[in-house]
């Protein structure tokens, strides 16, 4: 399998850089379409009683993207940069999202509550859960060449797990290391669930190991960022705005809590 036509979001943030530079690489990877968005927050300018828009801001800052880009994506055969050209936060939103939607993967960063923002706090989770597309979002600490070698794919046989692995097939074929974590209130279920998630992956030739979780409490995300971090996988896949299975936990705060709190890049669907 393959990803065939790409879509990274831009600013002039510093970590946009991290972002582009693994979307160019994984367009040249699956000899793909790379479409580069520039969209930010930025109020139009005041002059009088009359307000102009691009600002001389904004347009340098565009400039200054679009140059990156040129240069990240100098020898792919198909690379375009897209200036969406608006500066409110609903606009941004919706012209991210609708974009989005003709993309097979969306490269995006989380949101960085400790720095100056140039994009809606709520963007991801917007594009993630309105797109139709699988996100793949990157931590703002860290650097990630490339992610997929050893994936951890959080499983609670609910149709937002379902998407988020089959999504994921494109960059987990040919991994290093695949662990499938199982929940669910009972080992029974837990078990069985992951038996068939284990075989439906040997039919793409991706052998993982398997580990089963009993969850009798809320911790659930607190549990799968650790477990993360003890195997060292580059890549976590999850379903996105469900409760990953279970009726205790509130419909969406485990995507809103690994949004803020996540380490390793996530690939999320919804």
């Amino acid at each position: 399998m393959s990803l065939k036509n790409l879509m990274v979001h831009l600013d002039q943030s510093k970590r946009t850089a991290s972002r582009l530079e693994l979307a160019a690489s994984l367009a040249r990877q699956h000899q793909a379409r790379l479409i580069g968005v520039f969209g930010q927050l930025a109020p139009a300018q005041q002059v009088g009683t009359v307000s102009t828009w691009p600002t001389p801001a904004y347009a340098d800052a565009a400039e200054n993207c679009k140059a990156a880009f040129e240069k990240a994506t100098a020898g792919l055969a198909q690379a375009e940069w897209h200036d969406i050209n608006r500066g409110s936060e609903a606009e941004v939103l919706r012209h991210i999202t609708d974009l989005a939607r003709h993309a097979d993967l969306v490269v995006m960063g989380q949101h960085d509550e400790t720095t100056i923002s140039y994009a809606p706090a709520d963007l991801v989770e917007e594009v993630v859960l309105n797109s139709g597309r699988p996100v793949l979002i990157l931590p703002y600490v860290g650097t990630f060449h490339e992610v997929g070698k050893h994936p951890l794919i959080a499983w609670s046989n609910a149709r937002e797990a379902a998407r988020a692995l089959n999504d994921a097939l494109p960059l987990i074929e040919g991994c290093n290391d695949a662990t499938v974590l199982s929940f669910s209130a009972t080992a029974e279920d837990a078990r069985t669930s992951c038996d068939e998630v284990i075989r439906h992956l040997a039919c793409h030739g991706i052998e993982v190991n398997s580990e089963i979780m009993v969850v009798n409490d809320i911790g659930i995300m607190d549990m799968l960022l650790n477990r993360a971090a003890d195997l060292g996988s580059d890549l976590l896949i999850m379903g996105a705005h469900g409760h990953i299975g279970l009726p205790f936990v509130s419909r969406g705060a485990g995507t809103r809590y690994i949004l803020r709190h996540m380490t390793v890049p996530v690939l999320m669907s919804n």
